[in-house]
Order: C-alpha cells, then structure tokens, then sequence
C-alpha cells in the first residue's frame, strides 16, 4: 500500500496534489511583503543590528515561500529547506552578534558606513 492509497483514508492529499485550504496566492503576497520590508531596511538602516533584523526578514520570507509551496504541493522538501535556511540564520545572528558585541566594548561607532574594513 502506498501514501496516495492511504491519502483518502486518513482525509490528506496524495503526494503531489495540490492542497485545499489557504491559497498559494496569499503565502506569496505575504512572503513579498516581508521580503520588501527586509530589502528597505537593509537598504535604509547603518545600524548593524537593525540591519540583522532585515536581513532576517529576508530569511523568513524566504522561509514561508518553501513552506507554502511544501504545503500547496504536499511534500515536505521544502519544510526541510526551511529548517535548513533557519539553521544558517542562527548562525549568521551568532556571528553578526558577537561581531557587534566587540565592537562595542571597543567603544567604536555602531555605523555601517564606519566601519567599511576590518582593522586589526
């Protein structure tokens, strides 16, 4: 017995068919309007943290696109992706944190713009 045998059983799509419920649309528009949002602050903000806070918002519209493509086709590649994209942006907040953190207690301004070369 296969998944698309069992799939009328348990009230779920086969694999491959397109599901019910949300559209794909508003998954798409969201993600957008995140992603525009992302792309303003990192074009607009100097300060490093605001900067990860866009760049995040980068990532997660990213994020809810596989998840809303994942879910409107029924397989789970791109929830996986997702968990995947998430991981890297935990390491990227890490990073960007401590980067930020040592510039701090160096007493040196927070702006981009400043601090265009790293200087030992």
């Amino acid at each position: 017995m296969t998944t698309a045998d069992l799939a009328p059983l348990v009230g779920a799509a086969a694999i491959g068919d397109p599901q019910e419920g949300v559209p794909l649309a508003l998954y798409l528009v969201v993600s957008g309007g995140l992603f525009l949002l992302g792309l303003l602050g990192v074009l607009t903000r100097r300060n490093p943290l605001l900067l990860f806070l866009a760049v995040e918002l980068l990532l997660n519209s990213a994020n809810l696109a596989l998840v809303g493509f994942s879910r409107y086709w029924n397989v789970t590649d791109g929830h996986v992706f997702a968990l995947v994209v998430m991981v890297v942006a935990a390491a990227e907040v890490v990073i960007g944190l401590g980067l930020v953190v040592a510039v701090f207690r160096q007493r040196l301004a927070l702006d981009v713009d400043q601090m265009s070369s790293m200087k030992g």
